[in-house]
């Protein structure tokens, strides 16, 4: 981490957790960001669902919702960009305060409730941006078919992205989880893969699950991903357990994300790998190298990240990126694929 990245962060530290996360993606804007671009190599290079990525440390939905800071994030070592959540009309999500430093555990808790800008605006961003980016799809709080809202948002933002993830699982808006049932989420899923069909080019499409299931649970979410032919699952969100916690802040409401999430998501992660062959992309905790390897060799063959740079800054994507190399070529692998999976006994 850099010197100017540390003051940085000290600074920010000092303000509540949401303006903090604002004057970030400002900074980033303003050129204050990394800016060496992707690392990539032989070993890190990496195919998931037809995208091809430089390496497969990925920036998770949520960092820039709105689509703003693109540019600048295309600039970090990033192998791969998620925006959103998005939803059809703009909503300003739950009440603040929603969004707390749990600093002792390395982790967060949030409660936005798909805060953004709305569909139109953000679609109006993606088209002005010139490399591949993804985008989580969300639903409308107030909305009277939120299942629908989900192919709305593919439709209109469809034609300016590489790939989508459906997210039924966000802990924060209220009865959303339960498009994850099974009837539920097929029918969902049809009409978003109905919306994709029609785009003139359709994207490979995700489903983002809760690392809360059971299960039957995540049984019969793979059945209904493969079913309707999805090209991959993200697992995990953030988690509504508040085992083991320290912080002052541990039994506030929303999400727990973070160091905490990461071996209850990576359990999940190798569950699901048993469970289906389609792509997984392994999200919870990752805030090393090693945490990292350890997601791709349960069964992801990618990871993303989001809370570990509240603490380590984007500096840490470098890091990351660099130490996979070193341990995949240490244990042999000449690339990512090879090792995926290769250690999925030890989470089961």
């Amino acid at each position: 981490m850099s010197v100017l990245e540390q003051t940085g962060l000290r600074l920010l530290r000092r303000v509540d957790p949401e303006t903090a996360h604002g004057l970030a993606l400002k900074a980033l804007n303003a050129g204050l960001g990394p800016r060496g671009g992707p690392v990539t190599t032989d070993r890190l290079r990496t195919q998931v669902a037809g995208l091809d990525w430089p390496n497969p440390i990925g920036l998770a939905a949520g960092f820039d919702k709105n689509a703003t800071a693109l540019r600048a994030l295309g600039r970090t070592a990033f192998g791969f960009l998620e925006v959103g959540a998005a939803t059809p009309r703009p909503q300003p999500g739950n009440p603040k305060p929603r969004l707390f430093r749990l600093t002792q555990d390395r982790a967060a808790i949030n409660r936005f409730g798909f805060n953004n800008d709305g569909m139109e605006d953000i679609a109006a961003r993606l088209a002005l941006y010139p490399g591949p980016v993804g985008l989580n799809l969300g639903a409308n709080k107030d909305s009277a078919d939120r299942a629908a809202d989900f192919a709305t948002v593919l439709t209109r933002c469809g034609p300016h992205i590489a790939f989508a993830t459906v997210n039924v699982s966000s802990p924060n808006t209220e009865r959303l989880r339960d498009l994850q049932g099974k009837a539920a989420l097929s029918a969902l899923l049809s009409g978003v893969m109905v919306a994709n069909a029609r785009l003139a080019r359709p994207v490979p499409v995700f489903l983002k699950i809760a690392p809360d299931l059971d299960e039957a649970g995540l049984a019969d979410v793979a059945d209904v991903a493969v079913q309707q032919g999805l090209s991959g699952i993200v697992a995990t969100n953030t988690t509504l357990s508040r085992a083991g916690l320290t912080s002052p802040h541990k039994d506030e409401a929303g999400g727990l994300s973070g160091q905490p999430l990461f071996e209850t998501s990576t359990r999940t992660l190798a569950r699901l790998s048993t469970l289906t062959d389609l792509p997984l992309i392994g999200v919870g905790g990752v805030g090393s190298a090693e945490q990292a390897y350890a997601k791709i060799r349960a069964g992801a063959s990618a990871v993303q990240l989001y809370t570990a740079l509240v603490y380590r800054g984007l500096g840490l994507v470098d890091e990351i990126a660099r130490g996979l190399d070193a341990l995949l070529q240490r244990d042999g692998f000449a690339c990512v694929a090879d090792a995926v999976g290769t250690g999925r006994d030890d989470w089961l």
